[in-house]
């Protein structure tokens, strides 16, 4: 099975939707997805993920399952930070600090270690992993540890549209590495989209494995630009 994590398109955040480039990259990606033949499209409630979900959706004729839990992540903020108004997301913590202290790469420590020593980020971060594995044990393959049980072979694939924490902690989930490492690391670009594999070595187990992480190829093919929302570095 391969699993397609996405985020939307180009967002206006104030309104929730999508800009006028939102909407161009949206087009270019349903066509690359459309190529797949996905067998499902689940999607974030919030309106800019659920629209870019829609244009995938019309060309393959496939409904849009909700999916509540894919929702942005909440709360998880980074209050020495503050830019336009507001703190700073925790995937958006420069990665000097992150890398600075190893704790924060320890996947059983990184949760209890400051700036991320949160009882909120905890219990998000086990519930969204939790619903995570409860839809990959309905396409066959079941939680155990840090492997899954292969319940049912499979040759489906299925899409996810939701949001740039969301989807960095999703890989973390799925790769068992710990988020700080994927937030310092990786940047879901508006549209981006990231394969997992569930690869089959045995008739017992499958194991995640990141085929691409954030592409955005489709946009080039398009000759659209990358937008760099959620980049707060020199991207330019």
């Amino acid at each position: 099975m391969r699993l397609y994590i996405i985020r939307h398109a180009d967002p206006d955040y104030e309104n929730d939707t999508l800009t006028a480039a939102g909407h161009q990259e949206a087009m270019a990606l349903a066509k690359r997805m459309a190529s797949h033949g996905l067998d499902a499209i689940y999607a974030s409630p919030m309106p800019r993920a659920a629209i870019t979900a829609q244009y995938t959706a019309n060309l393959l004729k496939l409904p849009i399952i909700t999916a509540p839990w894919a929702i942005e992540v909440q709360g998880w903020s980074y209050d020495p930070i503050v830019e336009d108004g507001e703190a700073i997301p925790v995937w958006d913590i420069p990665g000097e600090i992150l890398r600075a202290d190893p704790a924060l790469f320890d996947i059983d420590r990184w949760c209890y270690t400051p700036p991320l020593d949160s009882e909120r980020i905890r219990s998000d971060y086990a519930i969204l992993g939790g619903n995570t594995d409860a839809l990959m044990e309905e396409y066959g393959y079941k939680r155990d540890g840090r492997r899954y049980r292969i319940l049912e072979r499979n040759q489906r694939q299925i899409a996810v549209f939701c949001h740039n924490g969301t989807a960095l902690a999703m890989l973390a989930h799925l790769l068992c590495a710990p988020p700080p490492l994927i937030w310092c690391s990786f940047w879901h670009a508006p549209s981006a989209v990231t394969t997992i594999l569930f690869e089959e070595r045995s008739a017992d187990w499958a194991i995640p494995r990141c085929l691409s992480a954030c592409d955005v190829s489709h946009l080039y093919e398009a000759r659209l630009p990358v937008q760099p929302r959620g980049i707060r570095g020199n991207y330019r």
